[in-house]
């Protein structure tokens, strides 16, 4: 089921058929006057899109900028050809719910598809009007000439475009580009403070110590008046005092650097993105053998 959000968008959407085969772009949407309910869609077929034909918005489903239709492409190329005209009659209603089979009279009483009364087009504006309580004006919405056809924009150039609005004979392709700019604005804040914090350090300090040792002297000439100096046999002690070195360890507050906070400016380069849409233009061959001019490769 189509929702009134999607409604407001469905004019200039591709509409498929139910095996997924493209019919042709959406002309208009077609409320019942009693109702204020959507009853068709109008959709460009035939020979590059000249004719509009009529489909019951009734079981019709909108994907993304896809909607599908409850019928097949020749079913609905083959509809009756009835004028686009902003408007339809009870009788060419009637016609048209009698060739897609859908009961008139049971569609008459079904609520949402009911068609107690004639059925008009209406434009984006006049949901907008219809939305807020506001009765649509029809005649701020028709053709300079007159044609009963409401146009979604005034003031082209000479010429009718199936879609609605008058148009010259080609067609302007618009795109949406990306606008980047920069601004500036507070990121945060930096504090400098200082405090004290308690770590271990070691250190590595070379220390001596003096360690005792036992020399020997065979006798000779030259200490041999040495050795016998003294009695032959006695008990003597001789005694040395070794000395050792040991770390000390002890602290001292020195300054070692001076700290200030600054600012500097840094550009790097950052991604941004955002959907813009752009229109694509292309040729719907119909059922006719038109091939596109041949283009020689340089």
């Amino acid at each position: 089921m189509i929702s009134q959000d999607q409604l407001g968008r469905l004019v200039g959407q591709v509409a498929y058929d139910r095996d997924g085969d493209r019919i042709g772009k959406v002309g208009a949407v077609y409320y019942d006057d009693a109702t204020n309910e959507p009853s068709w869609l109008t959709v460009h077929t035939g020979f590059f899109g000249t004719k509009e034909t009529f489909v019951p918005v009734q079981d019709a489903d909108v994907s993304g900028d896809r909607v599908t239709v409850a019928y097949d492409k020749a079913k609905v190329k083959d509809a009756p050809n009835i004028a686009e005209d902003g408007h339809l009659s009870p009788e060419e209603e009637q016609q048209l719910y009698s060739y897609y089979g859908v009961d008139y009279a049971s569609s008459a009483a079904g609520g949402q598809y009911a068609t107690g009364g004639q059925v008009t087009s209406r434009t984006d504006r006049d949901l907008t009007d219809a939305g807020r309580g506001v009765e649509p004006d029809r005649d701020r919405d028709r053709d300079a000439d007159g044609d009963g056809v409401y146009d979604d924009v005034a003031g082209r150039a000479v010429g009718r475009d199936t879609s609605g609005p008058t148009t010259d004979e080609a067609m302007t392709r618009s795109e949406e580009r990306l606008n980047v700019g920069t601004e500036s604005r507070e990121a945060g804040r930096a504090r400098l403070r200082k405090y004290v914090v308690t770590e271990q350090q070691q250190v590595t300090v070379p220390v001596s110590r003096e360690e005792v040792t036992l020399e020997r002297e065979t006798i000779t000439d030259a200490n041999r008046g040495e050795a016998y100096d003294g009695p032959a046999i006695s008990e003597e002690e001789h005694e040395v005092t070794l000395r050792a070195e040991r770390p000390v360890v002890d602290t001292e507050a020195v300054a070692v650097e001076r700290v200030r906070l600054g600012k500097e400016t840094v550009t790097e380069q950052e991604t941004v993105g955002g959907e813009v849409r752009k229109e694509e233009i292309e040729l719907d061959r119909g059922d006719s053998d038109v091939r596109e001019p041949r283009r020689d490769r340089r």
